[in-house]
């Protein structure tokens, strides 16, 4: 059993603890090798190693606030990718004799560099469509995993964290939460996606009949819940009900849903598990159940209740759809090189899990291509790129219905899906929507 366990921390365990950011061998190893290159797609740096005057070394990150969380630092512990990639950034694969040379010299070695799926110009493109809101992009591809983009503000500027660190930690803010990964808020109507996917796996030969009359709200007992604006959408189908984000009618659905089946295809989506994902992130919840009162339902359905989800949890749903119900592993490693450009390891983009069925994940993109083409973000109709997505407005206030979270998430080329988009803009005033932030980023890539 001793044997067998000594077997099994080699061979499987031994380099998650070699890497932890916890293990005091990796700073150890900074003393003999210079903390390596974190790089973008195209090679522009985003951190390294630099000499101040007096021959001590310090971390440079050229692009100060703009990769702040994604990137992270290496000063007061570590984060982002300074963290997980703490190990490959203070390993030297230079060659053999050019490292025995430096040793024998008392030099320190290179480390090697890490090459990350991160674009500068889309997470540029990202940060300013923000501008000064509170919120996170993240953009995808859907075919890959590759991570091309991860923004979260309000940010800081990793270079000036230790100067800074008594305000980063009370910062009322929470400045340091990576709120694209991180952060847990109600999906608003984006969340109509995961109800309109459990009314077609409950109705499988007739969701296409369902018809509903909207007269601008819907009540059951002491709960009325309003359309948006008060709208009255008229006779709708399930298609009309979903590119108009009707929520009387998806309170209606929500009232009917078998809550046990629904619990499950929100699990299937991953809501409530571990997300994949080398860096950390929060645990998405839906707590609907049997014991629930028909409100409750009804406020599920439509995005709101106790149901939490992160924005990194949203594109992952929707790079599902965009792929034809499969999900491809995320990450934002591409590759590690020694400090030449040797390349020392790649990512293997690979099929993480089946979200959905083929069928399924085709129903929901021409649901949310309604969306643009006559819904709620037709805003992105006409573009010389093809959108599909869907919009949201989640309350975060229990005193007022006008405070709200402005959500997006979508992808573009519909038939053959390029990049895969989720947006949250906090405390949106309706001057900047996330569907307008997502053009932005969308309009950078293509123009």
């Amino acid at each position: 059993m001793l044997m067998g366990n000594i077997g099994y921390f080699t061979a499987v365990t031994s380099k998650d603890i070699i890497k932890s950011p916890y293990n005091p061998r990796l700073d150890s190893m900074a003393d003999r090798v210079v903390r390596g290159k974190i790089l973008d797609c195209s090679g522009n740096v985003l951190a390294e190693t630099d000499t101040a005057e007096d021959g001590s070394e310090y971390r440079y990150y050229p692009y100060g606030d703009i990769f702040a969380h994604v990137v992270g630092y290496s000063v007061q512990g570590k984060s982002g990718l300074e963290s997980t990639a703490n190990f490959e950034l203070l390993t030297s694969n230079a060659f053999i004799l050019e490292k025995l040379k430096r040793e024998f010299q008392d030099q320190k070695n290179v480390g090697d560099n890490v090459v990350t799926t991160l674009d500068v110009d889309l997470q540029t493109a990202a940060y300013n469509a923000l501008g000064d809101s509170k919120g996170a992009v993240i953009v995808m591809e859907p075919s890959t995993g590759k991570i091309l983009t991860m923004v979260s503000k309000p940010s800081f500027d990793p270079n000036a964290v230790i100067e800074n660190w008594d305000w980063l930690n009370s910062d009322p803010d929470s400045i340091l939460l990576n709120r694209a990964s991180q952060g847990m808020y109600a999906p608003g109507s984006t969340f109509k996606i995961v109800t309109a996917l459990e009314y077609m796996r409950e109705h499988p030969g007739n969701y296409s009949d369902y018809s509903y009359e909207c007269a601008g709200e819907v009540s059951y007992g002491d709960t009325t819940i309003p359309c948006a604006g008060h709208n009255v959408h008229g006779s709708e189908d399930l298609a009309a009900s979903f590119a108009n984000s009707c929520n009387a009618s998806f309170c209606s659905i929500g009232m009917n849903l078998d809550v046990a089946k629904y619990r499950n295809t929100a699990k299937g989506l991953l809501i409530g598990s571990k997300l994949p994902g080398d860096f950390s992130t929060a645990k998405s919840s839906f707590r609907l159940d049997k014991n629930d009162s028909m409100a409750d339902k009804m406020m599920t359905a439509m995005g709101q209740g106790e149901t939490q989800v992160s924005p990194y949890q949203m594109a992952l749903i929707t790079a599902s759809i965009a792929n034809g119900g499969y999900l491809m592993k995320p990450y934002l490693v591409d590759s590690v090189t020694n400090y030449k450009g040797t390349i020392i390891s790649e990512t293997t983009p690979e099929e993480y899990a089946d979200l959905m069925t083929l069928a399924e994940a085709s129903q929901l993109k021409a649901y949310m291509a309604d969306v643009v083409n006559y819904g709620t973000a037709s805003v992105l109709s006409g573009q010389s790129y093809s959108v599909a997505g869907k919009t949201g407005t989640a309350e975060y206030s229990m005193e007022s219905s006008d405070q709200n979270h402005s959500w997006f998430v979508g992808f573009t080329n519909i038939d053959n899906p390029e990049l895969v988009i989720s947006v949250i803009v906090e405390e949106s005033d309706g001057t900047r929507r996330a569907v307008d932030v997502a053009k932005e980023v969308f309009d950078s890539y293509y123009y």
